[in-house]
């Protein structure tokens, strides 16, 4: 019933997430086209920069979602908020278990020897009754209301938090009952499980320093053999999946330059601001924002160095009263420890718009949740019966309707970025990022103003300039364009996609030969990039090279199987090429992929008709006039088979039609 409670309440609080789309890099999550089949997910596994992070186990579960419900969002949000609620769940059966044992903020259960047996008498032996009964479903539900998950729940990308969460417990849960039977098989099961955890979000590598704080709380010390020794392994597998982790971010995502150029002395000021920013979201969860402002660091500032020294005191205080405060100190510990990977020494990519994010700290909260719900629940027995159930219900119901609210700025990118830039004026990314989502919707000029101001925030900010000119050249103005994208391409060399922009600009200009080197340099940065293969294609047809422009078709169809656009101009390059039988399977895979394209229809009537398959072709531009009755290059094409084919009468009235729509009686579509 506990269980079915915290369900319940997740998906109350996040119900306005259920009817979001997707935001910013959830396309980069959601399986591409090109890993969608059974070797995509060999790829998934074996290649290093086939996914955006080198998580698997992740992917893989994203490959199996797209199979099973494709690009409909409802699917990974519904996923997303049952996986946290599974989370939560397995939260409370893990502190269950270990309040079975010691209890949370009391003294350390023992200070002798236990390499061989539990703990046979002192605090950390009772068994949990009363308010101790309270505590993991309290936690629990604070962990599943908290709006400082909302982040990670609502962002379909961050299932790496949800879902590696879940096997984090989970391996926790295993071996905790290794911990007590010493039996192999549990902790081969608790291995795995572990790994999979790893496999999902790297993030979760701080689980042996965890379980060792565990240790420490209920036994009161750490014996080599019963407690380290077991997870030295596990060490090893943490250490080994961060170091690749920090490659990935550093080589293959940008984690490097000056925006990551801090000493040591910057970072660890920074890691004492970090601590003490999650920690007053926690405790007071006002103004959350999507991307929080950068912080300037500035060493010589006296007021900078309170943050390190104070978490510094803290800690130190709790060391030297850890026998009366052993559970304070414990969760202390968890909520650093887990936050380690995002404190600021190690180099991830969004440092460069921010230090902080609210999904960073979604297993780090947990720490101070269950501390939280250890003095909800001692507070709450010491009141009458009513109030007792009165104050967590309040607390809980306030932090649900705080969720709920923050869920509904995650319902579309609009609201997304709208919001975060009204609550981070200066936030240079939002504006780029709600510029794209106009771009995409249709909307380029009104993209422009945000982008301009982006720059002013960011001169530096290639992927602005890119943009920019990108929405330039498509409102018609490739002279105004070009010179924003050759600053895109100065800023950043390897810059694949302001490349095949700064081309297809430069072919509108009149200048082929540069358009096509531009391409040409899009690819070599990036391979496997499908437009810019299709624009080379367009570009080469344009010169006089048919052949070649057939084989840059045919390598965007490869990447990106659902091309249509490019299946479409594979069969246009066989047919000039004098291989029309070939191109029918690619016409038709055209069509299949986009029913709907006019445009489609007539060009394969068209070659039908020059092969003599008249009949097929009537079909094709009756086809095409069902879609588009408007468009008079299919009147005058049918008009010419239907000529050719006897039918004088029905050819005229077509021939009639196309000539009146040229003349503009009517719009013309062609």
């Amino acid at each position: 019933m506990l269980c079915a409670l915290v369900f319940l309440s997740t998906l109350v609080a996040y119900a306005p997430v259920l009817g979001g789309g997707f935001i910013w890099d959830d396309a980069g999550h959601v399986t591409r086209p090109d890993l969608q089949s059974p070797g995509g997910l060999w790829r998934i596994w074996t290649e290093v920069g086939a996914t955006q992070q080198y998580y698997p186990l992740l992917h893989t579960a994203f490959w199996i979602e797209h199979r099973l419900w494709g690009d409909a969002p409802l699917g990974y949000h519904l996923l997303n908020v049952l996986l946290h609620a599974t989370a939560a769940c397995l939260l409370a059966l893990t502190l269950r278990r270990l309040l079975a044992v010691g209890p949370i903020g009391g003294p350390a259960a023992s200070t002798g020897p236990t390499d061989t047996a539990r703990p046979t008498n002192g605090p950390g032996c009772r068994a949990y009754h009363g308010s101790k009964s309270a505590i993991p479903w309290i936690a629990a539900l604070l962990f599943a209301l908290h709006p400082v998950c909302v982040e990670s729940v609502a962002w379909i990308a961050e299932q790496k938090n949800t879902l590696s969460a879940v096997f984090y417990f989970c391996a926790a849960l295993a071996y905790l009952r290794f911990d007590e039977g010493r039996r192999a098989r549990g902790y081969a099961l608790a291995t795995v499980l572990f790994a999979a955890a790893l496999l999902t979000k790297t993030v979760t590598a701080t689980l042996p320093a965890a379980l060792l704080v565990v240790f420490w709380w209920r036994r009161g010390r750490l014996s080599w053999r019963r407690d380290v020794a077991p997870l030295l392994p596990w060490f090893m597998l943490s250490g080994g999946a961060g170091w690749l982790t920090a490659w990935v971010e550093r080589t293959r995502i940008g984690a490097e330059g000056a925006d990551f150029a801090l000493g040591w002395v910057d970072r660890g000021l920074l890691a004492g601001r970090v601590v003490w920013f999650y920690l007053g979201k926690l405790v007071w969860p006002a103004d959350l924002i999507f991307i929080y402002p950068r912080w300037t660091l500035n060493a010589a500032d006296p007021w900078a160095w309170l943050f390190p020294l104070g978490v510094l005191a803290v800690l130190g205080t709790l060391c030297w009263r850890r026998r009366r405060l052993a559970g304070a100190l414990a969760g202390s510990l968890y909520f650093v420890g887990t936050l380690f990977p995002a404190l600021g020494f190690i180099n991830v990519y969004p440092f460069i718009y921010s230090f902080v994010a609210d999904h960073f700290q979604y297993l780090a909260c947990v720490g101070i949740l269950t501390l939280a719900a250890a003095g909800i629940a001692t507070l709450a027995e010491s009141l009458p019966p009513w109030p007792r159930r009165l104050l967590p219900g309040l607390l809980l119901l306030g932090l649900g309707a705080l969720t709920f609210r923050e869920a509904g700025v995650y319902h579309d990118v609009f609201t997304l970025y709208q919001t975060t830039i009204a609550r981070n004026p200066g936030c240079w990314l939002a504006y780029n990022n709600l510029a794209t989502e106009l771009a995409i919707a249709g909307r380029p000029a009104d993209a422009i103003p945000l982008l301009e101001r982006a720059l002013k925030l960011r001169p530096d900010f290639a992927l602005a300039e890119a943009n920019l000119g990108d929405d330039l050249r498509q409102l018609g103005h490739p002279r105004e364009a070009i010179p924003h994208l050759e600053r895109a391409v100065r800023l950043e060399p390897r810059f694949a996609t302001a490349h095949n922009s700064l081309g297809a600009a430069l072919m509108m200009t009149g200048r082929p030969a540069e358009g096509i080197a531009e391409f040409r340099e899009a690819l070599r940065v990036q391979p496997d990039y499908p437009i810019a293969h299709f624009n080379l294609g367009l570009a080469l047809a344009k010169t006089g090279h048919p052949e070649a422009a057939v084989a840059e078709f045919a390598a965007a169809v490869r990447q990106d199987p659902g091309y249509a656009e490019a299946e479409l101009n594979w069969a246009i390059g066989l047919t000039v090429t004098g291989r029309f039988p070939e191109a029918v399977t690619h016409f038709e895979r055209a069509l299949q992929l986009d029913p709907n394209s006019a445009a489609a229809h007539n060009t394969y009537g068209r070659a039908l008709a020059e092969s003599d398959r008249l009949p097929e072709a009537i079909a094709q531009f009756e086809a095409a006039l069902r879609l588009a009755p408007d468009l008079a290059d299919a009147h005058l094409n049918l008009a010419l088979a239907l000529r050719r084919v006897g039918r004088l009468q029905d050819a005229e009235a077509e021939y009639r039609e196309a000539m009146r729509l040229r003349s503009g009686a009517g719009p013309n579509h062609n």
